[in-house]
């Protein structure tokens, strides 16, 4: 504030000394026509000079400091906190950077909010899509029972057997939409305990080797582990993660592959572990929206490889969770590899 008055009084001075001359010369040449210029006539310049001064400066309070505090009540009304908490300032150099700086905030802010709305849109749209699927499957099965089929034993076994598939359905995505709602807000305990990964990783495998063995997949360690390696984590939730990557290898990759896990040492206390497969690929443009809710690297509305579209966003959660990190490489034709972090357990 105390620069602004400088620069203001700075001004007043310059403008009062321009006055001042301009007026003293007019009175001295209209009394040396008409009068005769005496002694006296040196005060004239200094009380013209102080009367406009303070004129001046008067009006420039009055006049400019009000327009321009009226600039700043009309950003009051954007919200403006910033601009709120600083002094009114007449110096323009600064108000125009203010007004700049509120400008490209909120540019920045309006963008922001550009990008969330429509990833709102997306998102309800994708909930809208992922429950209508099975309930109209459903609802599809049940009046055409209604209908009379239900009399048809065969037909009635079938078809509640399918609507049946269509409820399970329905009441998977909504355990893993409670379930990701939960890690997002911090709801989820999580049950810290000292375990083997590779223990837990050789389970999994034994428990997906029939799905793997209809697409003639392998499911193998890089090398042998005749050693444990223990980390702490929360046992059902990193196998939650593993399996999920391991299905999706399955899922998408290729007929007579291979799923490959790896687990190396990556600093004193941390593990990485690495989840690869030879399959289809993701596009690179695909890789940064990769663990969103319901996105799907498909966009043509194909649900025959099933699941939530839910998988990958839990995944995330959960390693976020543990205050680790997850990592994804891909090429399309070549494969994919998901890998993550774990502490390591002295």
């Amino acid at each position: 504030m105390q620069k602004a008055l400088k620069k203001s009084y700075k001004f007043t001075i310059r403008t009062a000394s321009y006055v001042t001359i301009i007026a003293t010369v007019l009175m001295a040449l209209f009394l040396n026509a008409f009068h005769t210029i005496d002694w006296e006539f040196l005060i004239f310049p200094f009380a013209c000079f102080l009367v406009c001064f303070v004129v001046i400066q008067y009006r420039i309070e009055r006049f400019i400091y009000r327009r321009i505090k009226r600039i700043y009540d009309d950003l009051t009304l954007l919200e403006s906190t910033d601009l709120r908490q600083q002094p009114i300032t007449t110096d323009m150099t600064t108000l125009t950077k203010e007004i700049d700086k509120y400008a490209r905030d909120k540019k920045l802010e309006i963008e922001t909010l550009k990008v969330r709305e429509e990833y709102r849109k997306e998102f309800l749209g994708n909930v809208s899509h992922e429950l209508k699927t099975p309930l109209f499957t459903v609802q599809g099965y049940i009046e055409t029972l209604l209908d009379g089929a239900m009399n048809d034993e065969k037909i009635r076994k079938k078809y509640l057997s399918r609507a049946s598939k269509g409820v399970e359905r329905l009441t998977y995505i909504l355990k893993d939409l409670d379930m990701i709602t939960k890690l997002e807000v911090g709801d989820l305990s999580l049950n810290i305990e000292k375990f083997d990964v590779v223990e837990l990783i050789q389970n999994i495998f034994d428990l997906f080797e029939m799905k793997a063995s209809k697409k003639n997949i392998t499911l193998t360690f890089d090398t042998d582990y005749p050693q444990p390696i223990y980390v702490n984590a929360d046992r059902e939730r990193i196998q939650q993660i593993v399996s999920n990557l391991v299905v999706n290898s399955i899922k998408y990759g290729s007929e007579h592959g291979t799923t490959e896990v790896s687990i190396e040492n990556l600093i004193k206390n941390k593990v990485i572990v690495r989840v690869t497969d030879n399959g289809e690929g993701i596009a690179q443009e695909h890789l940064s929206r990769l663990f969103e809710r319901f996105y799907r690297v498909d966009k043509s509305g194909s649900r025959k490889e099933g699941g939530s579209g839910l998988g990958l966003s839990i995944v995330k959660h959960i390693i976020e969770a543990h205050n680790e990190k997850i990592y994804v490489e891909s090429e399309p034709g070549v494969g994919s590899e998901f890998s993550f972090t774990l502490e390591k357990a002295k």
